[in-house]
């Protein structure tokens, strides 16, 4: 399978090309030039499927061209050994419970197996140490360091703006050592993913050190995202629940509902899809307007949705053909203030007693308010609650229980390095490296 970047001024590459690069070299996101529709009898035997089998059918589509059958197995199936819950919350609305991996975010699944495809190019090919550069603005920081701890011939290289992610979510990527480093960078996120891009363009440093980044801008990153769009709709087929499917995904950089979109393209039967925003609207405002107006993030206490220029939306526009009315048929959006997430919180844990995370709680009034009689909601559910202790416990008035997981994270001393958002002081860094 060959890539093409969204910008459609580079050459095509390999996947391994693509993995490794991260970014094309005209800055674009790179995309498959084939994107595979599945047979309509996987469809129909999906319901007696595991996660694992499911997942290896879409990996394969995607990437069984470069990858040779026993290797993807194995990755697929380390990647997803932990469960994915789905949980009836209200009605006819669904959780889909993806933060039960090692970091209990859903990022651990395209972490994990970026890690993992990553270490197989690598050692196919014998080629010299790769350093992975990744922005967060909360879960991807972790989910990708504790992916790639202590992974043979690959760096992590973590930048997160200071005071600005959850101390639970800081814990989990600054006091691991070994082959990560965490940059706290003084900025927002933007200014960190900025970097990012930049450091891919510089010529220095590329000659200096191999760069690759594990944002969803990676296709090893967001792709495998797929994996669980197909098994929440498996789980609604399990139930008798085949028609009228809406997912609505809690959305920053829109790395998760491009996957979810591939997953349609390639034959999912989802109706629409919901993009909840928090009050960093960029996309909604596209919506309405036809006009993607990027600016700069607001922070809000749903954090990894703090993104003011959500890098996907090249795909999401490249997938659409560019076409406003293609997106607006398939995709509506909604937008949430703090004190509209921290009321949705707190009345779903009264009267469901679910407990939901800020992000959560975006996707879950978004379904509320615009899921049809006839409809069937899924939203997915990505962090675990206790990732923001002390948001959760100030809006419903209780202890939040730490999972195990998380308090052994808590336990590790700091470790970061301290940078200004200036590229210069950035590049100069990672050239002493």
């Amino acid at each position: 399978m060959k890539y093409y970047s969204t910008n459609g001024k580079s050459d095509r590459a390999t996947l391994q090309e693509a993995v490794v690069k991260g970014l094309a070299s005209d800055r674009g996101l790179f995309m498959p030039e084939v994107i595979k529709q599945l047979p309509a009898s996987f469809f129909e035997k999906m319901k007696d499927m595991s996660f694992q089998e499911i997942a290896y059918t879409v990996a394969d589509a995607f990437f069984g061209e470069d990858v040779d059958a026993e290797s993807l197995k194995k990755i697929v199936y380390e990647t997803l050994n932990f469960d994915v819950p789905l949980v009836p919350v209200n009605d006819n609305i669904y959780s889909l419970e993806l933060y039960h991996g090692p970091t209990l975010a859903f990022k651990d699944v395209g972490a994990r197996f970026m890690s993992r495809l990553l270490g197989y190019f690598i050692a196919k090919e014998n080629q010299k140490e790769v350093n992975v550069l990744v922005a967060t603005s909360g879960d991807t920081g972790s989910a990708v360091a504790n992916g790639f701890l202590g992974v043979k011939g690959i760096r992590v290289f973590v930048l997160y703006p200071k005071g600005k992610v959850s101390p639970i979510q800081e814990c989990q990527f600054t006091t691991l050592g070994q082959n990560i480093t965490a940059l706290e960078i003084d900025g927002v996120f933007d200014d960190c993913q900025a970097l990012v891009k930049s450091a891919f363009m510089d010529a220095d440093l590329n000659n200096h050190m191999k760069l690759t980044s594990a944002n969803s801008i990676n296709v090893a990153r967001f792709l495998p995202q797929a994996f669980y769009y197909f098994y929440a709709v498996s789980q609604l087929h399990k139930l008798g629940k085949k028609d009228n499917i809406v997912i609505c995904v809690p959305s920053g950089n829109f790395g998760n509902i491009t996957a979810g979109l591939f997953g349609k393209k390639m034959g999912l039967p989802v109706s629409r899809f919901i993009a909840a925003n928090n009050k960093n609207d960029i996309f909604y405002q596209y919506l309405l307007t036809g006009k993607y107006s990027p600016k700069a993030s607001i922070q809000t206490i749903a954090n990894a949705m703090d993104v003011g220029d959500p890098s996907n939306f090249a795909r999401v526009l490249d997938l659409y053909k560019g076409s406003h009315e293609a997106i607006k048929s398939e995709i509506s959006g909604c937008t949430y203030t703090d004190e509209q997430i921290k009321d949705t919180l707190k009345e779903c844990y009264q009267k469901n007693d679910y407990l939901l995370d800020p992000h959560g709680a975006v996707a879950y009034r978004a379904l509320c308010e615009h899921l049809k009689g006839n409809e069937v909601g899924v939203f997915l559910e990505t962090a675990h609650p206790a990732k923001f202790k002390d948001t959760v416990e100030n809006i419903i008035g209780e202890e939040v229980v730490v999972p195990q997981k998380l308090q052994e994270f808590m336990k590790g001393k700091k470790q970061s390095v301290e940078l200004s958002k200036d590229f210069d002081a950035f590049k100069a860094y990672l050239m002493t490296k």
